[in-house]
């Protein structure tokens, strides 16, 4: 994107950029999104295991075919990848990348911190994503260069920030899982990530990077996680002034793990880490 075009813009305006692409996201995710809802505390809700044990319904299966559907219907030549089905690969520059539950534990206990990702890759690169929570009605959309914005319901956009806390002592640390840190052999790390922030909360997934781009939380931390659970988060935490990176410090979404902060407290963090 050009420096002209490096001006804060809410996705509202977003038609023209990337093809459409921007706006596109937004829409799709909400489309996606609101159809979980639909199972969404549901007490007949079948609950199925993947190969790797993890929770799977209709509802992250068929999020992830409307919004393949959609994508497929307005941009042909775009790659379409998913956490469900298997990647089908365009002939553009854009890959599209969609978690249509993330945090199906949740989802499946009737819990409200579950989101829809979705994010738009070029060449490569995260370059706009989507964290939508469903039940909660709330979003943030971000894209290079145009910002990150937050809306709850019907309210207009209002820009995302980090919070501007400089130490671990008064930082809200949150993990999805917290036995992930000792099923990658890091049980020592988490222990002493725990002891110097200030609280420690499994706000995690897509809700937790959310909290931390709207500078309700200081940390977040992936032990282990895969491209579609942190695509959308990249570009999220870093237009509303924080940063991510994996364990090793790359600014990727396809290290197998993941460190969202408010920017300040990186280091420290990864630090810890090891």
């Amino acid at each position: 994107m050009s420096d002209a075009d490096r001006t804060p813009v809410d996705p509202d305006q977003w038609h023209s950029f990337e093809g459409g692409r921007l706006s596109a996201m937004v829409s799709i995710a909400k489309a996606a999104g609101n159809h979980t809802l639909k199972y969404f505390q549901n007490d007949q809700l079948q609950v199925d295991a993947k190969t790797d044990d993890s929770p799977v319904t209709i509802a992250d299966r068929e999020a992830e075919q409307l919004a393949r559907k959609l994508i497929t219907e307005q941009f042909p030549d775009d790659t379409v990848q998913g956490e469900e089905f298997a990647e089908r690969e365009g002939k553009s520059p854009y890959r599209w990348v969609i978690d249509p539950i993330d945090g199906t534990k949740s989802f499946v206990c009737g819990v409200p911190l579950y989101s829809t990702l979705l994010a738009i890759e070029k060449d490569e690169q995260p370059i706009a994503g989507v964290i939508l929570i469903p039940a909660l009605d709330e979003i943030v959309a971000a894209a290079d260069g145009l910002g990150s914005w937050h809306r709850r319901g019907d309210s207009s956009w209002t820009k995302t920030q980090v919070s501007n806390k400089e130490s671990l002592s008064e930082a809200v640390f949150l993990s999805s899982q917290f036995d992930s840190f000792d099923e990658r052999g890091a049980t020592a790390s988490f222990k002493e990530l725990e002891r110097q922030c200030w609280i420690t909360r499994t706000w995690g997934d897509g809700y937790g990077y959310l909290l931390i781009a709207t500078g309700r939380a200081e940390v977040m931390v992936d032990p282990i996680c895969n491209a579609w659970d942190v695509a959308a988060i990249l570009p999220v935490v870093v237009e509303s002034g924080g940063k991510f990176t994996d364990w090793k410090g790359n600014p990727t979404v396809r290290g197998g793990d993941g460190i969202g902060t408010n920017g300040r407290l990186h280091d420290a963090v990864r630090a810890l880490l090891g």
